[in-house]
C-alpha cells in the first residue's frame, strides 16, 4: 500500500479520545500523520483521559506511535514551518477531530491564526480533503451558520455521532464507530465496525 500524508488537528472539544484513536489508527495503517494540538485539546486529555501533558512529545510517543509502522510527527501551533502550510506540499486532506466550535469559527472566517488554521485554509484553497468533526451540543445559529458555510466550500463535516444499529457492548464499539466514519470520509480502509447488511 502507498504511504498517505495526513494533517491531523485535535482541538479543545471534548472527545479527544476520537482524535486519539484516529491517529492510531491512520498509523497502524502504515501512513505519516503532521498532527497539531491547541492549548485547549492538551487540556482535554488531562480532564478526560487523566494523561499528564508535562512531557507533551514523550506522551505522543507513549500514547500515539507505541509500535505502529507509520510515521508520526507533531507541530506546535507557532511552527509555520510545517510543509503542510505551504500549498506546494502535496499531502492527501486534514481532518480536525473533534473540531471545537472556537475552530471551525477561525476557519469559517479564514483567519489563519495558528499553524493549525493555516493548513485546513491551505486545504481549502488547494482544493484538497478537509473533514470537521464538530463535537459539540446544542448548537446555536452561529455555530450551524459556520458549519453550513464551510459544507458549502467542500467542507465534509462530520459529528461525532456514533451508530447504534450494529449494538454497541462498550464505549470502545461507540469510538470506533465515530473513527471509523472518519476514516471513510479519509476514504482510508479500515474493520472498526460491522457496516449496514454485513
Amino acid at each position: 500500500m502507498i504511504q498517505q500524508k495526513w494533517v491531523v488537528g485535535i482541538t479543545g472539544a471534548s472527545g479527544s479520545i476520537y482524535g486519539v484513536r484516529l491517529v492510531q489508527e491512520l498509523l497502524r495503517a502504515g501512513h505519516f500523520v503532521h498532527l497539531m494540538i491547541t492549548e485547549a485539546g492538551w487540556q482535554v486529555f488531562q480532564d478526560e483521559l487523566d494523561w499528564d501533558t508535562q512531557d507533551r512529545e514523550a506522551l505522543l510517543r507513549e500514547k500515539l506511535q507505541q509500535d505502529f509502522p507509520g510515521e508520526l510527527q507533531y507541530w506546535g501551533l507557532r511552527d509555520f514551518g510545517c510543509p503542510a502550510a505551504s500549498g506546494s506540499y502535496r499531502c492527501d486532506g486534514m481532518i480536525v477531530v473533534p473540531c471545537s466550535m472556537g475552530t471551525l469559527s477561525g476557519l469559517a472566517q479564514g483567519a489563519s491564526g495558528n499553524l493549525l488554521e493555516r493548513v485546513a485554509d491551505v486545504m481549502l484553497k488547494e482544493g484538497r480533503r478537509l473533514v470537521l468533526v464538530p463535537r459539540e451540543t446544542p448548537l446555536n445559529a452561529i455555530h450551524l451558520e459556520n458549519m453550513l458555510k464551510l459544507s458549502r466550500l467542500g467542507v465534509k463535516i462530520l459529528p461525532a455521532m456514533p451508530g447504534y444499529y450494529q449494538k454497541p457492548q462498550t464505549m470502545d464499539d461507540l469510538i470506533n464507530f465515530v473513527v471509523g466514519k472518519a476514516l471513510d470520509a479519509l476514504d482510508v480502509p479500515h474493520t472498526l465496525f460491522r457496516r449496514w447488511g454485513e
